[in-house]
């Protein structure tokens, strides 16, 4: 039987031979051939060596195990650390040799194009005497359909429309239930403007999504007609889109509004040659005079009281105002999108 001595020896030695080794390995490839010579699985030194155990008795195997166990791990180390300095090395090698190659590009963060949209318009009403106000997203159907004369046997009520919860409750569909509330709330005057989240079951393509920002403005006093409406929006219109902009105002109809109105804007803009062309028409927002019916129901008297309402939607804004061709665009987070609208 063999002496186990030798063998130690022979492990003693390998570990001296293989950190040389490894130590005058000068690229990535050099290193892993010191690897596969010494570590191998197969044809590596050390497991070659190890083969030899069955040669010695029971008693002396464990102190050879230990040995061999500590010449694999130092091996093991000292290959690790020479792969990281080598590759340290090529790095500053690459940088050394050509120190004009461009950086990698920082992700530039900055506030969604929705948002810009939103914070814009609501600055424009707020220097008109706008308040903002914020209302639920989670409504009753009382507030969000019947106190704004629209009946739960109204089309826009059914469940192919409307995400219902629990117990009369809902997503809401629109953001007028915060005119209800405020309404209740507080006497006239009330000049308010709500943004926020409505929900709706609809398709999810280019200009429809099943979740997006609503804005809703709100005046409601003694006196207000539907000048002061017409009057409010072509300013607003002016302001947002260009002192050039003309504005049209076609009858519709919404339940808590009587007269109703869409409304369109016909922007001046300079084409490809630098001279001034005009836009179609192009819808923006439906509006009209708070119906009666909603002044009551919340506890006004529509007798004494007038006002007028307008919806629109930033994300269709911000389309216009982009030239962007997809609502999708703005729920993807693609960072090259979202990135050119950070800024500088």
């Amino acid at each position: 039987m063999a002496h186990s001595g030798s063998l130690v020896e022979d492990l003693n030695t390998l570990e001296s031979e293989g950190l040389k080794a490894v130590q005058s390995a000068e690229t990535i490839e050099a290193l892993e051939q010191v690897r596969i010579e010494f570590l191998g699985r197969k044809e590596g030194r050390v497991s070659g060596i190890l083969r030899r155990v069955g040669e010695f008795s029971p008693a002396e195997r464990p102190k050879m195990g230990a040995t061999a166990n500590r010449v694999k791990e130092r091996l093991h180390a000292a290959l690790k650390a020479q792969e990281v300095s080598l590759g340290q090395a090529v790095g500053r090698r690459s940088v050394s040799e050509d120190l004009t190659l461009p950086s990698r590009g920082r992700w530039v963060g900055g506030r969604h194009p929705v948002t810009q949209v939103i914070d814009d318009l609501v600055e424009i009403f707020r220097t008109l005497g706008f308040t903002l106000v914020r209302g639920t997203e989670a409504e009753t159907e009382w507030y969000n359909f019947e106190a704004l004369n629209t009946p739960l046997d109204h089309p826009a009520a059914d469940e192919q429309d409307t995400l219902y919860l629990k117990a009369g409750h809902l997503l809401r569909s629109h953001t007028s239930p915060v005119q209800v509330r405020t309404l209740e709330r507080y006497e006239p005057p009330i000049r308010i403007l709500s943004p926020g989240m409505v929900y709706r079951r609809d398709s999810y393509d280019a200009t429809h999504t099943p979740a997006f920002m609503q804005l809703e403005g709100l005046v409601v006093d003694e006196g207000i007609s539907f000048v002061d409406l017409k009057a409010t929006l072509g300013e607003f219109a002016r302001r947002f889109w260009g002192s050039d902009t003309q504005v049209r105002f076609r009858p519709s109809f919404f339940p808590f509004t009587e007269p109703s109105a869409e409304v369109d804007v016909k922007r001046v803009f300079l084409n490809e040659r630098g001279e001034e062309s005009e836009t179609d028409w192009i819808e923006i927002m439906g509006a009209g005079m708070v119906d009666p019916a909603v002044l009551d129901a919340s506890g006004l008297d529509s007798e004494r009281y007038t006002g007028f309402a307008f919806g629109m939607g930033p994300g269709r804004i911000g389309l216009l105002r982009y030239g962007i061709p997809d609502l999708r665009l703005f729920f993807e987070n693609d960072v090259r999108f979202l990135g050119q609208f950070a800024g500088p």
